[in-house]
């Protein structure tokens, strides 16, 4: 499999924090995930983070421009763990082993899929603060789902990879997955379709 740049970090190459900037982080991200979870997270402002962490303005732009930077830094270490198994995992998500049978990548797409499923399931509310609208494809997330699906395509055969890759991550548009479970489709019904349009689209 083609290696994969690792996923960026928004604290990377920060020098490390004070005790009581640790302490202050951990406040922010704690009253953000409460805020997130409780509504709509397109509706929570800065401000509202600041009150519910017990913080002044200016000390929560210190660290954070905005809302969806707050958000990114919650799903960092969910999206870091997936990241790990995509690349090295077992099969299907990962490659499997380098001497043993590797899985097709229809079964691949099939269990990321699965995989973004769940972790829409558990933090649908922190990838809707960090990802409305266009900003989605400005993340290193988004590259680093949409380098691995361009991979999978090309191994199926996929005339145009590239442009293959937006279509086939589009299914995992978090609008999309919160109005499905709204709706009354179970977390079990969705990824099974998910599973079954993965495999069709990039079927030998």
């Amino acid at each position: 499999m083609t290696e994969l740049p690792p996923l960026p970090r928004i604290d990377e190459g920060r020098p490390r924090e004070r005790a009581d900037a640790a302490r202050n982080r951990a406040r922010v991200l704690a009253a953000a995930e409460r805020l997130f979870a409780e509504g709509d997270p397109a509706a929570v402002t800065m401000d509202d983070i600041a009150k519910a962490a017990g913080l002044g303005r200016g000390t929560l732009y210190r660290r954070y421009p905005d809302r969806a930077s707050i958000a990114r830094a919650l799903l960092d270490e969910h999206e870091r763990a997936l990241q790990e198994r995509v690349i090295a995992g077992p099969s299907p998500l990962g490659p499997g082993p380098a001497d043993g049978p590797h899985p097709a990548p229809g079964e691949r797409l099939a269990a990321f899929y699965a995989a973004m499923a769940g972790l829409l399931e558990t933090h649908v509310h922190l990838v809707l603060g960090a990802e409305t609208g266009e900003a989605r494809y400005r993340t290193g997330a988004y590259g680093f789902w949409r380098l691995h699906v361009a991979h999978l395509a090309r191994q199926a055969g996929l005339p145009d990879p590239e442009a293959a890759a937006d279509h086939l991550l589009a299914p995992l548009a978090p609008e999309l997955f919160r109005h499905q479970r709204q709706g009354g489709l179970s977390l079990e019904r969705i990824v099974a379709a998910l599973e079954g349009l993965a495999r069709r689209a990039l079927a030998a």
